[in-house]
């Protein structure tokens, strides 16, 4: 799938720990484009809950989905890339709700053991022990690039690279 000419808004997404911020902010880069960290638009509320062990509900990841929206509306002229996990088709409806353009889903798709693995060697505010929940909330997305995420985050790029350029 070739990306449009002209101004785009891409998602990258996937359960905690597929590579999303990595990979959003190397794809940023590669295209010119502002990069935009989901989880700095958390309320603290959700971030504690979630640093606690606790998975967020719908109701927890609404008002950070419209956020997020609007950060997307605001960039919709000159681009940006914005690593979120949008693990429903719900969430996803309302990350792109009254873009003028259309966004682009990148999907980071891993296994389970892997994306552990990974979790395990870094510093989040997400536990490793709340990966089986993303798993269970994920609809894996119906339009979207997908990647395999087993590679080195370069091999991840090449492959989006390929695929979209």
């Amino acid at each position: 799938m070739r990306l449009q000419k002209g101004p785009l808004v891409i998602f990258v997404m996937g359960v905690s720990g597929s590579g999303k911020s990595t990979i959003a902010r190397m794809l940023s880069e590669a295209l010119g484009l502002e990069f935009v960290e989901g989880d700095d638009h958390h309320p603290a509320s959700n971030i504690d809950k979630m640093a606690s062990g606790t998975p967020l509900t719908d109701e927890d990841r609404w008002p950070w989905l419209a956020a997020l929206n609007q950060v997307a509306l605001q960039h919709q002229e000159d681009g940006c890339v914005i690593a979120c996990s949008a693990l429903k088709e719900s969430y996803r409806q309302v990350l792109g709700q009254n873009l003028t353009i259309k966004p682009h889903w990148l999907y980071l798709k891993g296994d389970y053991d892997l994306i552990y693995e990974r979790m395990q060697k870094r510093e989040h505010f997400m536990d490793a022990t709340m990966l089986q929940s993303q798993f269970d909330a994920l609809e894996e997305p119906k339009e979207a690039i997908i990647v395999d995420i087993s590679g080195s985050p370069e091999l991840v790029i090449q492959k989006i690279k390929n695929e979209i350029l």
